[in-house]
């Protein structure tokens, strides 16, 4: 079993609330949980209006079908217009 593990920075340049937050975000999580079947979930920032740290994780039976799904994830995110990725980081899980 391998997990993959995708930690990126977002700058939501046009969101002055936090509902204009979730209204930008949710197309981002849900787009990415629903088309490739990975965990997703807000991991800090959650009180600021134009900041998001999303965190995305794969668990597959081989390293390289992990690494292939993370970088549609991350292409999938870096393709949406009101956001701008700040950073992205990529750290593999150890399983015993």
């Amino acid at each position: 079993m391998h997990v993959l593990a995708l930690s990126v920075e977002l700058h939501l340049p046009e969101c002055r609330s936090l509902k204009a937050k979730r209204s930008v975000l949710k197309p981002v999580t849900e787009g990415a949980r629903r088309r490739f079947g990975v965990a997703v979930a807000e991991t800090a920032h959650q009180n600021t209006w134009q900041r998001a740290a999303v965190g995305v994780a794969v668990v597959s039976a081989t390293p390289r079908h992990a690494e292939e799904v993370i970088d549609e994830v991350e292409r999938f995110i870096w393709s949406h217009p009101d956001v701008q990725v700040l950073s992205a980081t990529r750290s593999w899980m150890e399983v015993d």
